[in-house]
């Protein structure tokens, strides 16, 4: 039996697990999928997220736990039986075939008519925009046009779930974003449900509807991205999702959903992440582009700027503490190096946390 064609309304995780000996690659990941959705698989090398698509493809067993659609269990069923479509890192294309013959491919192993075929191959060229290229080679196309046949050959088939597995990290800077808005177009004119892996916070919120962060194999944090580029739950999802600056001291006073930090020789405020009172150890932690100069207004973090780079339009500084706490900023001028300047950060832009 295949679930090419069967319909459904959600795809279900419960506890699904994999082990390698004594390392557990995955533990106990639950989550449940809506039909249409797009997900996005966020994390650091090694935190499972390749483990987990390849698990829900069936290119890996799982260990523990059970892959749903809707009442049906499916982690038992041989990857070809499970009728997903997906999509690699490095292509996976055939050179020796043109471009109609890969994206076929699928089609004709499951015995479609040649009929049938030719059309559905023709609709996936054009969804991917690629009509023109249908005869020719993967080694005579760009590398996004490579990818676009790969995506071609993982929707002709009208998977139920289509999975991606860093689908850009092999493009130059400009072709992964244009390759990340024809995703979305794409996901959005089939209305396919799709699971993609990434270690990029950018694609993850430019793509995602939901994205869900793993560290060390477990689920730390699933939210929209807005929920979790605004308020991280915890200080690593905050790291990953860009608050690289981080003040570790101890909680001062507290008002409301504000607490001030002291930070040795200055003290920093922000909006509290977690239930801490006075007292407490933490860590307070910016993203760069939240904290800038603040040209001698009260209140700064006094610094001594050790480079400063010019970004087109703005500059983007490393500064050091007297504690020795390395701070990174924006400015809107050049600071030189060597110098002493006073930086501000936005307390409604900045998080306080556990130590």
């Amino acid at each position: 039996m295949q679930l090419a064609s069967m319909p459904f309304n959600e795809i279900r995780l419960d506890r699904m697990s994999r082990s390698f000996g004594a390392l557990n690659a995955l533990r106990d990941i639950s989550l449940s999928i809506k039909k249409g959705e797009f997900i996005a698989l966020l994390g650091p090398s090694g935190c499972g997220k390749s483990t987990a698509l390849n698990c829900i493809a069936g290119l890996l067993s799982t260990t523990g736990g059970g892959i749903y659609i809707d009442d049906k269990r499916i982690d038992q069923f041989k990857p070809e039986d499970r009728g997903f479509g997906m999509v690699f890192q490095n292509y996976a294309l055939f050179p020796h075939m043109s471009v109609r013959k890969n994206i076929g491919f699928g089609l004709k192993m499951r015995s479609r008519p040649k009929a049938e075929i030719d059309t559905k191959v023709d609709e996936a060229l054009a969804l991917v925009r690629l009509q023109g290229q249908a005869e020719k080679l993967p080694g005579q196309l760009s590398g996004g046009q490579q990818q676009r046949v790969a995506i071609a050959r993982a929707i002709v088939i009208e998977p139920p779930l289509v999975l991606m597995d860093e689908p850009l990290s092999n493009l130059d800077a400009k072709l992964r974003l244009e390759m990340r808005a024809e995703i979305r177009r794409i996901h959005n004119q089939m209305k396919a449900t799709t699971i993609y892996v990434t270690h990029d916070q950018d694609e993850a919120l430019s793509l995602a509807d939901r994205i869900v962060v793993l560290r060390n194999g477990a689920i730390r944090q699933v939210g929209t991205p807005h929920e979790l580029y605004e308020r991280p739950a915890h200080l690593d999802v905050a790291e990953f999702m860009g608050f690289r600056n981080r003040f570790s001291g101890k909680v001062v006073s507290r008002q409301g959903e504000r607490a001030t930090v002291s930070a040795g020789s200055f003290s920093v405020s922000g909006t509290v992440a977690e239930d801490l009172q006075p007292g407490a150890s933490a860590v307070l932690a910016v993203r760069p582009d939240d904290v800038t100069l603040s040209d001698g207004a009260p209140g700064g973090v006094p610094v001594t700027v050790e480079a400063i780079e010019y970004r087109g339009r703005e500059y983007v500084g490393i500064a050091r503490t007297p504690d020795g706490v390395e701070i990174i900023f924006h400015a809107d001028h050049a600071a030189a190096p060597g110098s002493t300047v006073s930086l501000s950060i936005d307390p409604a832009r900045a998080l306080v946390f556990a130590a």
